[in-house]
């Protein structure tokens, strides 16, 4: 994934990308949690510009754009119209789509790489990122009239994040030794690590030729942020102290990170296609209603990992804490019971470690808070 990011920073600049410079003051300290900035201005400098993470978060958080607000989740009723039915006939052959840009001369690298495209017994997800993806470029569309070639470049990009994320999973499966995915084996399980890892690799390089074709340099260089965080992410996963994971606040930037970031860049991306100008609030609004969203879908899903069955979740339950990770319900529940801190700093790495924190948890108010979060 790293190579990618560079790669697709190379695409940046052949396509003749200017920089895009940030209007706060810029940050110092330590490479180690940097990432993309969320609003920007145009500048003419070096093509890709990072920053700290932490900043990109609390940027986002203090935008506020509630004069344009419609609906209110915590006083109104649900909406009653299924979001995914809005983009079904756009969303039907995005498979396909994808599996025609992932033939590959080596027909287990070609295999591997569609393995969760229909080409395998793999459930294909919910595709939940290509959804919004479309229904923001529905949203922020200027004309009423449908443009055919705008569709076309909104459903690349619907599936360009699709490809990102499942490459993401093919690489954290591998780091994560994990054995199922989506109901079925991981594909370092199908087939073997080596290659996991280049299908992973041609996953990123192939989304990173379709975004050539857009023909829009910044969404190309939004899209490459979106790759540098994940990457960011995972760092912050494999090397955290034992302070940072007791910190709610760590565990949030590393959700943005790993999560987040490709639905606010990818919504971000939605809205500049639709030919809004990278400051504009309706742009903003995109990238904040992306970052808002992967938020809540990271932490639901480490609620899952308590309350969920291994047959939904499509892999094993408790999977977080088998990995040493401490998510929202586990936070939550050593404030009410210090003793679960000792299993946090060690990682859950002794023998009962995980059962004994599951049976704190379950016991707190844990969850419930998780929820409220």
């Amino acid at each position: 994934m790293l190579r990618c990011a560079g790669l697709l920073s190379t695409l940046a600049l052949s396509t003749g990308l200017t920089n895009v410079r940030m209007g706060l003051q810029e940050p110092t300290g330590s490479a180690r949690s940097r990432a993309p900035r969320a609003v920007a201005t145009l500048d003419k400098a070096e093509v890709v510009q990072v920053t700290r993470t932490e900043e990109t978060v609390q940027q986002l958080n203090s935008v506020h754009l509630e004069r344009h607000r419609c609906h209110s989740v915590a006083t109104d009723a649900p909406p009653t119209v299924d979001p995914f039915k809005l983009v079904q006939k756009q969303l039907e052959p995005l498979s396909a789509v994808v599996r025609a840009q992932l033939d590959a001369e080596s027909q287990t690298l070609g295999q591997a790489a569609q393995h969760f495209f229909g080409a395998g017994s793999a459930r294909q997800g919910k595709r939940v990122r290509p959804v919004i993806v479309l229904l923001v470029g529905q949203a922020t569309q200027k004309s009423s009239e449908l443009d055919e070639d705008l569709l076309r470049r909104r459903v690349e990009l619907a599936s360009i994040t699709e490809m990102i994320h499942t490459a993401s999973l093919i690489h954290d499966d591998v780091l994560d030794a994990a054995d199922t995915r989506r109901g079925d084996f991981a594909v370092h399980k199908r087939f073997n690590n080596k290659a996991a890892v280049l299908s992973g690799d041609f996953l990123l390089a192939r989304a990173s030729v379709a975004l050539a074709k857009l023909g829009d340099p910044q969404v190309v260089r939004e899209m490459a942020k979106s790759l540098e965080a994940l990457v960011q992410g995972e760092l912050m996963q494999l090397r955290s102290s034992e302070d940072e994971r007791l910190s709610m606040e760590y565990y949030l930037t590393k959700s943005y990170c790993k999560t987040a970031s490709l639905m606010a860049y990818s919504c971000k991306s939605s809205a500049l296609l639709s030919g809004h100008a990278l400051t504009s609030d309706v742009t903003v609004a995109a990238e904040k209603f992306g970052y808002h969203f992967g938020i809540a879908f990271q932490v639901i899903d480490d609620l899952l990992d308590f309350t969920g069955t291994s047959d939904t979740l499509g892999k094993p339950g408790l999977q977080d804490m088998s990995l040493g990770l401490s998510t929202a319900p586990v936070l939550y529940a050593a404030d009410e019971f210090p003793e679960l801190k000792a299993l946090i700093a060690r990682k859950f790495g002794q023998e009962g470690d995980v059962q004994h924190a599951c049976e704190i948890v379950l016991g707190s108010q844990g969850l419930r808070r998780t929820e409220e979060l």
